[in-house]
């Protein structure tokens, strides 16, 4: 089975209603495993494999929960490859919110990616807290999961400011990845662009 086949067929088991509510889907694993490739940490399969379903999903059988575990393993491998090449990174979906910022896809990509960092949250600020945080800023305010603090309110409400910042997530991806996997060659940090 191709990659592309093999990933057709995750997308269509994490897509599915019947997953436990919580469950990442397509977008929001992709995410997720973005955040864990860039993790210093590495967080055993034992771990982030159950995190991203919440609960154990209904497998038809041993053969389809093995499809879906190497399926995933296949995609961190990708991810990971694309963080660590010159290769442009590959999105799976478009960097906007949209009409319903709630329902994007976008939304779904950097709530994942927050789950992440959360999982290993200490260790993603241990040696340069105020760079991280900067750098994660675009994804945080993309997540929506802080727009009850006043600053991301205040972000939240400027559309242009939103959307060019969104932009900048692909190049802060592989700066993050610079900084926490390869510290001795230290990125200069985005300057915002104007």
């Amino acid at each position: 089975m191709s990659f592309s086949e093999q990933q057709a067929r995750l997308r269509a088991f994490l897509d599915a209603d019947d997953l436990y509510e919580e469950a990442l889907d397509y977008v929001a694993s992709h995410g997720y495993l973005t955040a864990l490739s860039i993790c210093p940490d590495p967080v055993p399969e034992e771990e982030w494999i159950p995190e991203l379903f919440g609960q154990e999903p209904d497998y038809k059988d041993a053969a389809e929960q093995e499809e879906i575990t190497e399926a995933l393993r296949q995609l961190k491998a990708q991810i990971a490859r694309q963080l660590a090449s010159d290769e442009d990174f590959e999105f799976p979906c478009e960097l906007d919110l949209g009409d319903e910022p709630a329902e994007s896809d976008l939304r779904a990509w950097c709530i994942g990616f927050m789950e992440g960092v959360f999982l290993r949250e200490d260790i993603w600020f241990e040696d340069d807290e105020e760079e991280v945080s900067e750098l994660l800023l675009p994804v945080m305010v993309g997540s929506g999961l802080f727009d009850e603090q006043p600053d991301f309110a205040e972000i939240a409400r400027d559309d242009e400011l939103v959307a060019s910042m969104l932009l900048q997530i692909p190049e802060i991806l592989t700066t993050l990845f610079l900084l926490l996997q390869a510290p001795e060659e230290k990125p200069v940090l985005l300057k915002p662009r104007g």
